[in-house]
């Protein structure tokens, strides 16, 4: 049985002044976790994971498109019309000279090199560890194929270099409807970043919410505590409480993970990327308080840290199926219907609408009306689990059901 118990002095709820006692109360949650060493290390963990993980892109990056070719014997005449075949197709490729086959092979086998290249220009044989890659296999053809074509024009009397000048003017006309975008792919990139990390946020500092009001409760601190402020102020300022330290942790991590990804190169596009965090910090704001607030009233209901996972569960699973399904669908197609549809959902704005944002192709309409809806709908649950908060948090003993905290 859920025995209801109510403090002895409930009266004296109005010597403390409600923003004085909002204040107070987020004060408290701040002072507690911005002090804790897991919110310390955890930042620094993250911070150190996040500029090893930079300097490893930083690194693939700048090898990735580099390809070292060993050129032996006569296959050293290829090396001017190779560099210059793959400076037109912004290949990066570099060679240098080996006395023979033998002496690069172990080059090869050691990963020094990426192929050695013998024989002459008509007939190339390619040296390589496993598998030759497919756009030197694509140059080193045409140069072969060249070669044999100018052997025979010249066996017919025809000048090789007229033909060959006449053939690579002969090019594809190309019509684009839209300008090609070349800032598309980092613009994905820190989309679904942020993505990432408000979901991380919402659900970690959400569900310390719903932890927190579990054990006021199992202490009866919230007893003393709503001695002197209304079940309304203890709500509201706890979440802004812990909602202030996850925007403290979530402003740290973006600021050194853009300061660190451009200054590592991997990152160009650092107007874009702030931008980004601008508006997630703002989709943030906006998610905390709808998931904060539903995670305070489910926690309301147990009195035991055994049974939150049983009640916040439900809510996690919409946001972490939303997650999943949106961030797939995003990879897929930024600009599709089933990404627009779910980032319009207020239950989902906050994880996928900044994340369309950074694309840059969200039309201002959308985001106006997307924002109305989730305030709305911030609004509305904020209402319905300051109620069940107010009717549940004093009662004690087995879990409340929802529809009698909602009836009081």
């Amino acid at each position: 049985m859920s025995t209801p118990t109510t403090t002895p002095a409930t009266g004296n709820s109005r010597s403390v002044r409600p923003l004085t006692a909002i204040r107070l109360v987020a004060q408290r949650e701040l002072n507690m976790r911005l002090r804790t060493k897991s919110f310390v290390i955890g930042t620094a963990v993250i911070l150190l994971v996040l500029a090893g993980y930079l300097l490893l892109q930083a690194s693939l990056f700048s090898d990735a498109d580099k390809k070292e070719v060993g050129l032996a014997g006569q296959a050293a005449g290829i090396d001017a019309p190779l560099r210059t075949q793959a400076e037109q197709l912004g290949q990066d490729i570099e060679t240098t000279q080996v006395s023979s086959v033998e002496a690069g092979r172990e080059q090869v086998a050691n990963g020094d090199l990426d192929a050695v290249v013998s024989g002459n220009a008509a007939s190339l044989q390619v040296l390589v560890k496993s598998e030759l890659d497919e756009e030197l296999r694509v140059l080193l053809n045409a140069i072969s194929q060249n070669e044999v074509l100018n052997a025979k024009l010249a066996e017919a009397g025809v000048n090789p270099a007229q033909v060959m000048s006449e053939v690579n003017a002969a090019q594809v006309s190309v019509t684009s409807i839209e300008p090609a975008d070349p800032e598309r792919g980092q613009r994905m990139a820190i989309g679904l970043i942020m993505v990432f990390l408000l979901y991380m946020s919402i659900v970690t500092y959400g569900s310390l919410v719903a932890q927190g009001v579990v054990e006021e409760k199992a202490s009866r601190v919230v007893e003393i505590l709503l001695s002197t402020v209304r079940p309304w102020h203890l709500l509201l300022g706890k979440v802004i409480g812990l909602g202030l330290v996850g925007l403290a942790q979530l402003v740290i991590l973006a600021g050194a993970g853009l300061a660190m990804a451009t200054a590592t190169g991997v990152l160009t596009l650092s107007g874009v990327a702030t931008g980004a965090i601008l508006w997630g910090l703002l989709w943030y704001l906006l998610g905390f308080f709808l998931y904060a607030t539903i995670f305070a009233g489910a926690g309301s209901l147990v009195s035991r840290q055994e049974d939150v996972q049983s009640v916040v569960t439900p809510v996690s699973m919409v946001l972490i199926i939303g997650f999943i399904v949106g961030l797939n669908l995003m990879i897929q197609d930024p600009e599709g219907t089933g990404t627009e549809v779910l980032s319009m959902i207020p239950l989902l704005s906050p994880v996928l609408m900044p994340g369309r944002i950074a694309t840059g192709t969200v039309p201002g309409w959308e985001i106006a009306v997307s924002i109305l809806l989730t305030a709305a709908t911030v609004a509305l649950f904020t209402w319905l689990s300051g109620k069940v908060y107010r009717n549940a948090v004093l009662r004690t003993g087995s879990r409340v059901k929802l529809t009698e905290a909602l009836r009081g």
